[in-house]
């Protein structure tokens, strides 16, 4: 079994929904997700992107490094303990392991250059009806 289950490019914006519309019509997909801060869309040839609120969300301004962010990743795991453990053992480290309030728990890393992601447990899926 894969220890990570999917990953997803998560934009960080003002607006949600207007930019997930956007993405799901460029990428001839579907909204796969949806609550109150985060949209997920899923493209036509199975590419994953989410869009998280951020009220304070600016514009980046690559190539000024001043508000310079872009993008962020995000992991989907079945156990975030295990899936710790391993990324501490590749050289990563913890920046936050509190959990998140919201529809998933997650916990927050460096990469060994730096770099900053998020492990989130993936969302229990009930199977279909009829």
């Amino acid at each position: 079994m894969a220890l990570v289950n999917r990953g997803v490019v998560v934009l960080d914006c003002a607006e949600p929904e207007k930019l997930a519309e956007f993405y799901k019509e460029l990428l001839e997909g579907e909204q796969s997700y949806a609550s109150a801060n985060l949209v997920e869309v899923r493209g036509s040839d199975g590419i994953r992107m989410a869009f998280r609120r951020d009220v304070n969300a600016t514009p980046p301004s690559w190539p000024r490094p001043e508000n310079s962010l872009q993008v962020h990743l995000d992991f989907l795991v079945e156990d975030l303990d295990e899936a710790e453990r391993r990324v501490v053992e590749l050289g990563g480290r913890p920046l936050e392991t509190m959990g998140a309030s919201g529809p998933y728990e997650q916990r927050g890393y460096a990469d060994p250059a730096g770099h900053s992601f998020t492990l989130r447990l993936l969302p229990a899926t009930a199977p279909k009806q009829g």
